[in-house]
């Protein structure tokens, strides 16, 4: 066999196994998705105080692990517990006040009853007169004397009822339920919740993140003090090359390795891909997420991000936001 032959079947054989290579590399990344543009993931939370006082109490570090229930830090109670006992002594006072007002109406509805009482008796003195009256066995004077007498009578009547409503009004009774003491337990609970807020605690395990104050420190309502990552739930977020997402669906197994363990295998599932990335090339909403799109041979594909949850992760290994990681999709359990 001629060299100039040999040398034919050898270029030949590279070529097709070249061929061939590729072949099966295209098929295993389309059957098994791959990326290495991915990062570890968990969700974060700003801890803020519901009421603003300086910190009287900051027992924790930065970076620090707390377990749920473990208190982050106490913002000066005592102006809240003055306000406590304030709606507490005004709940106490509103009892008093009520108590009062139920006898007053108790004592009105006696009244009304001696005035109709009063009105009934005048009203059947005057009907006993008028018969007399064309018989000359009273005087006009008499009659119109009585009459008079029934007419106070029936105003006196009308003025007592009106002054029992308004003693009802004022009770501000519903059904079984009392409007000016609901209003007062109301206040009583608003600043009962004030002197529990003044207690932060961890809302769930997690690690301090970017705690930059110390102790006196003024804490205002609603305001941020440091970011608190929720080590409950790690995901991985994998930048997928939209010519794969055919072959991904949530559920589905997935491999995780991250950069600074590149011997330990995690395992993951697929919970979601993403919907929508920001382009380029058009308005901006500042609510999708930026992914840059890569180069191959023909054209720059987008990738499109796909959400991996973590599966049990080992103790151990200490994961951060972050971190550089690969994922290789495989199949659904």
């Amino acid at each position: 066999m001629s060299s100039h032959l040999v040398g034919r079947l050898i270029a030949t054989a590279i070529l097709l196994g070249t061929v061939i290579a590729i072949a099966t590399a295209l098929i295993v990344s389309h059957r098994r998705p791959l990326t290495d543009d991915a990062s570890v993931r968990a969700n974060i939370i700003g801890i803020a105080p519901h009421v603003s006082g300086p910190m009287t109490e900051l027992p924790i570090v930065d970076n620090q692990f707390v377990r749920k229930g473990e208190l982050l830090f106490v913002v000066d109670p005592r102006p809240y517990r003055a306000q406590l006992e304030l709606a507490e002594a005004q709940l106490k006072l509103v009892d008093r006040e009520l108590e009062a007002q139920r006898n007053q109406i108790a004592g009105a509805r006696q009244t009304l009853v001696q005035r109709r009482a009063e009105y009934s008796y005048a009203d059947n003195y005057v009907r006993r007169l008028e018969p007399l009256l064309p018989r000359e066995f009273v005087t006009p004077d008499k009659v119109e004397e009585a009459r008079t007498k029934r007419r106070t009578a029936a105003a006196a009547v009308r003025s007592s009822r009106e002054d029992l409503d308004r003693n009802i009004n004022l009770l501000a009774d519903y059904g079984d339920l009392n409007a000016r003491r609901q209003a007062a337990e109301a206040r009583v609970y608003a600043a009962r919740l004030n002197v529990e807020y003044c207690r932060v605690t961890a809302p769930f395990d997690g690690y301090i993140t970017n705690l930059n104050i110390s102790e006196g420190e003024y804490a205002v309502e609603g305001r941020q003090i440091f970011a608190f990552v929720d080590a409950r739930n790690w995901y991985v977020i994998g930048n997928f090359r939209e010519t794969f997402l055919r072959n991904v669906r949530p559920g589905m197994a997935a491999e995780i390795y991250v950069l600074d363990q590149p011997g330990r295998k995690l395992r993951g599932e697929v919970q979601g891909i993403g919907w929508a990335v920001q382009q380029r090339d058009g308005p901006g909403s500042g609510l999708l997420p930026p992914v840059e799109p890569t180069l191959n041979w023909v054209r720059l594909a987008q990738r499109f991000q796909v959400r991996v949850r973590i599966v049990d992760p080992p103790p151990d290994l200490p994961l951060r936001i972050g971190q550089t990681a690969a994922v290789t999709i495989l199949s659904a359990p």
